[in-house]
């Protein structure tokens, strides 16, 4: 099977999606598929990249370190010409994402779409806390769903969300997979002795984008009051992003300084090692669709403690594999469920850790794999049964023509909605 892949970010930008897009694509290559993914240029990208067409973007898109693509189709006609793909899978709803929905009616494809971001979240990279722009980009994200035949929600707290909100396009749950092999062989200690963290010490640990949308002001305060009642601990943070220096000056302005360890992003097998590092992963995100994060810590056999919110609730057993608090749990509520895994003996914490194992044995990347490529093969089925015999090029200009009109009533919709304070 040929499968293009849309995507707005993609390696070597460190995210979520990027790692969901480049795990599934060498996933699905490893099985014998062919994949070409389209993605926006970014800074330090690998040469002679192979399967990857990169398109003009701009660099640092309102001031984030994503970057936008300039979506210029022309320049893609060859390439696909030559790849012949069978399905286009688009990761993104808007700039690229547009641009799948243009190549599969150009080329009379079924199209599926992963719902990855909560989108309306991120409205403050380009509008602060504007009301009008949430409902703008919800109902953009939400008419897209329906230009597609098929949806994939990484939880079922997103299949909810995406139903409850009206998406008349089927969804099908199909939670990220991760390769175990990466982080569950980590050496802990060679961070440790790095950072000059004692091999006894309770280290809390936490990845991902330090991005406003992630409450890591809350998260901050939190893990504050943990370590200043617990001489000893440390927090250990991978990642980077916009609140990283107002993280940092936090903890400075709270004596804390000395043990907490904000190292920029981190990649590959120091990842790794940084994960092995932690006695609990601690995380207080409202925006995810999936805690792809909280998978990789629980595949290190790391505990979890997070807040009730799509992408916690599927991976956390309150309790079982850590702690699950209530979404609107007081910072001072937090630092005292991270306590409780501190304070808990060493044979008592070894229950969590080992169904935290367990867990994440759930999530692996060749089940994610199996369960997309039966997608596919679904969607090209009802295809071939449908699949018009006029494949002259009238009958792709029609169309082209159809989706340019559903693109555009798909924005006049939202812009209306979000002008009259509509969902």
């Amino acid at each position: 099977m040929n499968i293009a892949m849309f995507t707005n970010t993609y390696t070597p930008h460190i995210g979520g999606v990027a790692r969901s897009v480049s795990g599934l694509a060498e996933e699905l290559r490893a099985r014998g598929h062919s994949v070409l993914v389209v993605a926006p240029e970014f800074p330090d990208m690998p040469e002679n990249e192979v399967g990857v067409i990169r398109m003009p973007a701009i660099q640092r898109f309102a001031g984030s370190d994503f970057s936008a693509p300039v979506p210029i189709t022309l320049t893609l006609a060859g390439k696909l010409d030559e790849f012949r793909p069978d399905i286009i899978h688009a990761h993104h709803p808007f700039l690229l994402g547009d641009t799948a929905l243009r190549i599969s009616a150009s080329r009379n494809l079924p199209v599926a779409f992963t719902y990855h971001t909560r989108y309306e979240l991120y409205g403050h990279y380009v509008a602060q806390d504007s009301p009008a722009l949430e409902r703008l980009v919800l109902s953009l994200a939400l008419g897209y769903c329906d230009l597609c035949d098929a949806i994939i929600a990484p939880s079922e707290s997103i299949k909810v969300f995406l139903n409850e909100h009206g998406v008349a396009a089927t969804v099908t749950v199909i939670p990220t997979g991760i390769e175990a092999s990466r982080f569950d062989h980590g050496n802990g200690k060679r961070i440790r002795a790095e950072l000059g963290i004692g091999p006894d010490a309770f280290v809390v640990g936490h990845v991902g984008r330090l991005a406003r949308e992630k409450n890591l002001g809350y998260l901050t305060d939190a893990i504050g009051l943990f370590l200043a009642a617990h001489d000893g601990a440390h927090f250990l943070v991978a990642g980077g992003g916009d609140m990283q220096e107002p993280m940092r000056d936090a903890f400075a302005r709270s004596g804390l300084a000395d043990r907490v360890h904000l190292l920029g992003p981190v990649e590959g097998e120091r990842l790794s090692d940084v994960y092995a590092a932690m006695d609990v992963f601690a995380f207080s995100s409202h925006s995810e669709t999936q805690g792809l994060v909280l998978a990789e810590a629980m595949t290190a056999g790391v505990p979890v403690v997070a807040l009730e919110a799509p992408g916690a609730r599927e991976v956390v057993v309150d309790g079982s594999n850590g702690r699950l608090l209530p979404a609107d749990a007081s910072a001072a509520r937090f630092a005292e469920a991270v306590g409780w895994v501190a304070e808990l003996s060493v044979a008592d914490r070894a229950p969590l850790i080992q169904v935290a194992r367990t867990t994440a044995a759930t999530y692996s990347r060749p089940e994610a794999a199996r369960r997309t490529l039966r997608l596919y093969e679904t969607l090209l089925d009802g295809h071939r049964e449908v699949r018009s015999l006029d494949d002259s090029p009238w009958a792709a200009a029609r169309r082209a023509l159809a989706t340019e009109w559903d693109i555009l009533r798909n924005i006049a919709s939202a812009v209306g909605g979000a002008a009259i304070g509509g969902k």
